[in-house]
């Protein structure tokens, strides 16, 4: 229980010129005298679901150990230091990305199958999939935020038409449906997700008039700030502080990263994309991170890469294209430097679940009232095997879905589609099915 002498609303707003500016997680939103559960700090249930590509590295992914207390893997071992919010899952497949009989090819066409659990249609007259589960959780939990769901990535998307075998580009370009024919556009420039967090139905215009003279989003509501700091406590006004310091910081990494750009800018597209994936990763993680601490949003989807992307990672320690290095041979050389570029995604993830650590949220933080789940409809990549697919999972839902577990499933009797409807009976969505699953993962 918080015990605060003022009662402020939760959906407190700050507001100023193309501005709205949401609040964190303050004691002072917390009625004294009042149980945790009916207050504002009544934990909320968050959700992200993060898509890599190509698979994982064999041999470097799996941990040897099953259940409570297994050692981590190359791949995995970034986030030891989280053991106690971490699941692990071996076993799972996704006949949904798999090729058959009547439809073969396309095995880098079907990345949708990620969160739908449904299977792609091939050459249909408009693309065909179904609700994702982030979309699901969106309509449960995120009604009365700022945006219902947000959608991010990292590459521009491809050409919209038949990209594969006959599959429609929207299977690859987006792995959030609102509906089964409704692909939700990701947002790739840091700057433009920035502005959807924070903006305020500012025109294109006023929005680049405001960021070519260089000023803070914070500066439109510096009055307003200032009023509403006096009547707050020491602890929350040093919890605002820092919230908004976070902003300034993000702000000012966007302008340097948009600084350094690959394409010049234009009124349309506010800045180019960062040279660095790197840095752009972090940009997102962190965006992510400033969306759940404002509560401006509840659901989030990430892809960090697309179908046959040929990005390169150095900071992983190896420089190759990312496909390229996926069809490794089966050679052992080739495999171990493909899983330098497994582990690196790791790191940036563990970089993510560092900072919903330190997110005071009610009676504990945001990384134990959320669930992060990053996965790939591959699991050897070079032989486009859909079998085995690396499933991370990270986070405590209610603070209640318990960690530190390696569940190892037998080869060929479960899918990632049965994990994903009790994903969804975790957060309250009663279903019987969901996407082409047989029925509940026991994943308790």
């Amino acid at each position: 229980m918080f015990i605060a002498k003022k009662h402020v609303p939760r959906r407190t707003f700050l507001r100023g010129i193309g501005v709205t500016l949401a609040l964190p997680l303050l004691d002072s939103m917390v009625p004294a005298q009042t149980p945790l559960r009916k207050t504002a700090a009544s934990p909320v249930k968050r959700f992200v679901g993060i898509w890599h590509p190509h698979g994982a590295a064999p041999g470097y992914w799996s941990p040897l150990q099953e259940g409570a207390n297994f050692n981590f893997s190359f791949i995995t071992k970034p986030l030891e230091p989280f053991r106690d919010r971490v699941v692990l899952i071996t076993g799972l497949d996704m006949p949904e990305a798999a090729a058959n009989l009547e439809e073969p090819g396309g095995d880098h066409a079907r990345g949708a199958a990620l969160l739908s659990g449904a299977r792609p249609r091939r050459n249909a007259v408009s693309p065909y999939l179904g609700v994702t589960i982030d979309q699901l959780i969106a309509e449960q939990h995120g009604r009365d935020t700022i945006l219902s769901s947000i959608q991010l990535g990292v590459e521009d998307v491809g050409n919209f038409g038949n990209c594969n075998w006959g599959y429609s580009c929207a299977y690859t370009n987006s792995i959030s449906w609102a509906s089964p024919t409704l692909p939700l556009p990701t947002e790739v420039n840091p700057r433009v997700a920035f502005e959807r967090l924070f903006g305020d139905g500012a025109s294109p215009q006023e929005r680049l008039a405001g960021r070519k003279q260089n000023a803070s989003i914070l500066d439109s509501v510096t009055q307003e700030l200032s009023f509403f700091k006096k009547g707050l406590g020491a602890g929350d006004r040093s919890r605002l502080d820092t919230y908004l310091d976070n902003i300034r910081e993000i702000e000012r990494r966007i302008n340097i990263a948009m600084s350094k750009t690959v394409r010049e800018p234009s009124s349309e597209i506010p800045f180019g994309l960062p040279e660095s994936k790197h840095v752009h990763f972090r940009l997102m993680y962190d965006l992510l991170a400033l969306a759940f601490e404002g509560d401006i949003t509840r659901s989030a989807t990430f892809m960090l890469g697309r179908d046959l992307s040929g990005s390169s990672f150095p900071e992983s320690g190896y420089t190759g294209g990312w496909h390229g290095t996926s069809h490794h041979g089966d050679k052992p050389e080739n495999i171990a430097n493909y899983a330098k570029m497994n582990r690196y995604h790791v790191q940036n993830l563990a970089y993510f679940a560092e900072k919903l650590k330190n997110i005071p949220d009610g009676d504990g933080s945001v990384l134990d009232h959320i669930l992060i789940y990053k996965g790939s409809n591959m699991g050897n990549s070079h032989r486009h095997a859909h079998e085995k697919v690396p499933v991370i999972l990270i986070g405590g839902i209610d603070g209640t879905f318990k960690g530190n577990r390696h569940i190892v499933y037998p080869d060929n009797k479960e899918r990632t589609s049965n994990m994903l409807l009790s994903i969804l009976h975790k957060y309250g969505i009663e279903r019987d099915r969901f996407g082409s699953s047989t029925g509940p993962l026991p994943m308790a």
